[in-house]
């Protein structure tokens, strides 16, 4: 019996693409996720240990640790190869003032930005402080994300290859493997494409689309991930990435099978919280940060 017919527990032998893939129907709500939230207080995850962030009482230590996070995800992204010319963006909340955001300045190449040089961004577009110019794209979309998004603190966009080529799918992705649980029934679409987002009002409908999930699919565009740490928001990204690589990989091969919605949810909750979210990208910037320590001893 093939794979794609089996009867086995873990596999979905009645779930086709057509469900990750549906024309004009509405994004999944993270309604979901806090009802499965709700229902479980204690995550697979927390029962096995992993730790959450840390936490700082005074504001600058904690503005500081945002900063780095960011110089930490830009070196992340490039690491990857999810770096391309002038696109791509990652923004961290403010903590003492939340209505404001952290960036790298437009241009600068994502390896090479430090943190002093990062702007602090006002809800208008005024830069507060930080030299260079603002990536206006980074300020209509990161925007309205951080104001639609109260509990939002990093958000990450970047063109990567696989993002690009599965969004032009229209589809969600499909539970068809371990990582790709991580955005089980908590990601979205955007099925609009008004081109390049210079417009505040496509801010607004990306945030929308987006709604409560911590991810989003931009139509023939890419991907857009955000997390309650800039840390975990810069791990949704990757991981998303490389989770559209391996089902366009599947896809290219055969038929792959579809997890039940049993097992994706229970995945779900040992790879989806923002505390997996936040330990996965501490481990990835440790070569990082072992090379660069005049940068992260700042």
């Amino acid at each position: 019996m093939s794979a794609s017919s089996s009867s086995a527990s873990w596999a979905s032998s009645s779930t086709g693409f057509s469900e990750f893939c549906p024309r004009g129907t509405s994004p999944a709500t993270a309604s979901n996720s806090q009802e499965r939230s709700m229902s479980k207080p204690l995550s697979i995850a927390e029962q096995a240990g992993i730790p959450g962030s840390p936490e700082f009482s005074d504001v600058e230590s904690e503005r500081r640790r945002r900063k780095i996070a960011v110089i930490g995800g830009y070196r992340i992204l490039s690491k990857f190869g999810l770096d391309e010319g002038i696109s791509g963006h990652i923004t961290a909340r403010d903590p003492e003032e939340p209505e404001t955001f952290w960036t790298a300045p437009f241009g600068r190449h994502f390896s090479q930005v430090l943190p002093e040089e990062l702007l602090h961004v006002a809800s208008d577009g005024t830069v507060i402080s930080g030299d260079g110019p603002l990536n206006r794209a980074a300020f209509v979309i990161h925007s309205k994300v951080h104001e639609a998004r109260p509990d939002v603190i990093g958000a990450v966009h970047a063109h990567g290859l696989n993002g690009k080529a599965f969004s032009s799918l229209h589809c969600r992705l499909a539970p068809i493997t371990q990582d790709a649980c991580a955005f089980h029934e908590d990601h979205s679409i955007y099925e609009e494409y008004h081109g390049v987002a210079l417009d505040e009002e496509e801010g607004i409908r990306i945030a929308t689309a987006l709604g409560s999930n911590k991810a989003v699919i931009l139509t023939n565009h890419g991907h857009l991930t955000v997390g309650t740490s800039v840390e975990s928001a810069v791990w949704w990204y990757v991981s998303m990435e490389r989770s559209m690589q391996a089902e366009l990989a599947a896809r290219a091969a055969g038929d792959p099978v579809v997890l039940h919605e049993k097992i994706a949810a229970q995945t779900y909750e040992a790879v989806g919280t923002e505390k997996v979210g936040w330990f996965a990208y501490s481990t990835i910037i440790q070569k990082i940060a072992a090379d660069e320590p005049e940068v992260f001893a700042r």
